[in-house]
């Protein structure tokens, strides 16, 4: 590994980037032992303080793990999807919390990408996923679900319809959206939206990907959408009326 020139700004900082881009160039790969702090030490011409610093902020990245023991070490981690995800989701959570996204933003991806997930479950439908989105339906017509209750099972609903689609990389991608954009949105639109107006949807959704009828889903899809967007236009007029 090439061992790059160290400048005046934080040394635990550089070496953490070098040895991070090591790793997403693959001249480390996963599972690859990495020197010991002593080694590092020597060839960075630092102290161990400062790598163990250096290696801290890789492993809070889920860059590397650590194991004790006669053939242990710091080891090149091998993420899952995941754990990715969740990394994905953590971030995305916190940009919405700080209102990087607008509603708009957010229910247009949305729409466009999960438009592409129930087409794609359509074309070949999953009947362990079918049989998850009915318990959601189920759950969903009980008068007696709170509020929460049913934005959980909504989210979970989704998440499903995701799954079905069979396509890791969208499912990457969605998961941000479905597990931290779509319960924001819920919060938001909690008191303008009907349940039956939503689990109507989500039948027609249901029906239409047990049928194959790709086209089916897309209609269906876009009906919540319009529906849901609407109802985020209702929440920011009546927000924007009490201030």
């Amino acid at each position: 590994m090439k061992i790059q020139p160290l400048m005046t700004q934080s040394l635990a900082k550089q070496i953490s980037e070098q040895l991070r881009e090591a790793i997403l160039s693959g001249e480390l790969k996963a599972d690859d032992r990495l020197p010991t702090e002593d080694e590092l030490a020597a060839r960075y011409q630092v102290s161990r303080p400062t790598i163990r610093e250096a290696l801290k902020r890789l492993a809070a990245q889920n860059l590397i793990r650590s194991r004790r023991g006669p053939t242990g070490g710091t080891f090149v981690n091998r993420p899952s999807l995941e754990d990715a995800s969740e990394s994905l989701t953590a971030s995305a959570t916190l940009l919405a919390s700080m209102d990087q996204f607008s509603l708009t933003e957010i229910a247009d991806a949305r729409h466009e990408l999960e438009k592409t997930c129930v087409r794609l479950a359509a074309q070949n439908p999953d009947k362990s996923v079918l049989k998850l989105l009915q318990q959601e339906l189920d759950q969903q017509q009980s008068e007696a679900l709170t509020d929460e209750e049913f934005c959980a099972s909504d989210v979970r609903f989704h998440r499903a319809l995701v799954d079905a689609c069979q396509n890791a990389m969208l499912q990457f991608l969605m998961y941000a959206v479905i597990e931290a954009m779509q319960p924001v949105t819920n919060m938001v639109v909690v008191r303008f939206r009907d349940r039956l107006d939503v689990v109507g949807t989500h039948q027609r959704l249901y029906q239409a990907i047990e049928q194959s009828d790709a086209e089916g889903a897309e209609a269906a899809l876009d009906e919540l959408m319009v529906y849901l967007k609407a109802r985020f236009q209702a929440a920011q007029d009546w927000k924007a009326g009490q201030s």
